[in-house]
């Protein structure tokens, strides 16, 4: 493009223009995706856990090979368990804890090895709590540290 003495002007309409939230710190969105999917795994696993002490019902048949035995109420107790480390680390991780980037890694290690247990029942939600752990163990890996401290 040539031009005759005379500097282009360029006009950007009001819609055009791309909006900075500067006080966001990078990686928000991935953080509270953590917290949430751990929220949402937490409460999971607890409606899981009062299910299995309230039924009263037959077993599956393949129940009595599986990780934990037979008995219906260990599931329940375990499930109890990780549901509560899951709901802590949800909190931790949406108040922003440094804490809570530890207390992840471990509750979304849980959750996974958790999932596997139903991995021969129900195989594509077991690969899908798996994946939403994996996502989640990335989010706080790489930006659950220390936020920088800027210097104006």
């Amino acid at each position: 493009m040539t031009t005759t003495g005379t500097n282009p002007v360029t006009t950007t309409n009001q819609e055009d223009r791309l909006e900075v939230y500067p006080d966001e710190a990078p990686g928000t969105g991935w953080l509270f995706f953590a917290g949430s999917m751990m929220g949402l795994a937490g409460l999971m696993r607890l409606l899981d856990s009062f299910w299995a002490f309230r039924y009263h019902g037959g077993l599956p048949d393949g129940l009595q090979n599986a990780a934990l035995g037979s008995n219906l109420k260990h599931y329940a107790w375990a499930w109890l368990f990780v549901g509560i480390i899951l709901l802590a680390s949800s909190f931790l991780i949406l108040v922003r804890s440094q804490f809570a980037r530890w207390v992840g890694y471990v509750a979304a290690t849980v959750g996974a090895v958790s999932a596997m247990v139903w991995m021969p029942y129900y195989p594509v939600w077991s690969l899908t709590y798996i994946g939403i752990a994996v996502l989640t163990f990335y989010a706080l890996a790489r930006y659950g540290g220390r936020q920088p401290v800027r210097v104006a």
